[in-house]
């Protein structure tokens, strides 16, 4: 949950406005922008994870800079990197298009009641804000059932990167079905009152 929820959070605060920016913003690149969203959104992530492990590696453009800021590979920093990598197109791509589903009237209306540029954005948000929490959701689905890329790039030590999804794999791979099934239970458990959290934060009614 700390690394997932980390990831999220990141997702989020970059994703978010990146899908508004796209859905209501005209600039040169912007269809580049569009197509490089959508092809994240498909990306498997046993690339995402290669990716992040040669940036991140001694000899790649990121680990040869030896920053601070710079996770190490098998590390909790860089099974964040690569989960941010996963959930940010979903987050951004199903923002923008929830945000372009928006009626166009509204930001014209708003606009002649005098509201600023900010004002707009935030009433067009507000008014997708079902499909922005839906695009979180995705991020999230994304992120908490992933395996090859934190594998990759976490190493799976018991004790510092193994994570559920990680612990399944490995417990199936011993033969420990037992033990698969209870995590396996556990982490739809996870998902399931998660999901649930939003959902009611949607404010819709369960019977």
């Amino acid at each position: 949950m700390q690394v997932s929820g980390i990831a999220l959070a990141i997702s989020t605060a970059l994703g978010v406005p990146g899908g508004v920016l796209l859905a209501l913003t005209r600039f040169p690149g912007r269809k580049l922008a569009v197509v490089a969203v959508y092809t994240g959104m498909a990306a498997p992530p046993v690339v995402v994870g290669l990716f992040v492990y040669l940036m991140l590696s001694r000899s790649g453009v990121l680990g040869s800079l030896n920053l601070s800021l710079v996770p190490g590979l098998f590390t909790a920093g860089a099974m964040v990197a690569a989960q941010v990598i996963i959930a940010f197109p979903l987050v951004a791509g199903f923002t923008m298009a929830s945000v372009s589903g928006v009626d166009p009237a509204l930001r014209l209306q708003v606009r002649a009641l005098g509201a600023s540029q900010w004002q707009v954005t935030w009433a067009v948000l507000d008014e997708a804000r079902v499909g922005v929490i839906a695009a979180i959701v995705a991020g999230f689905g994304g992120i908490i059932s992933e395996v090859g890329a934190v594998m990759m790039v976490g190493g799976n030590i018991e004790g510092r990167t193994r994570v559920l999804t990680t612990a399944i794999v490995l417990e199936t791979s011993k033969g420990n079905f037992d033990l698969a099934i209870a995590l396996g239970i556990i982490l739809v458990g996870i998902a399931f009152l998660t999901n649930y959290l939003i959902v009611r934060l949607q404010g819709r009614s369960f019977d």
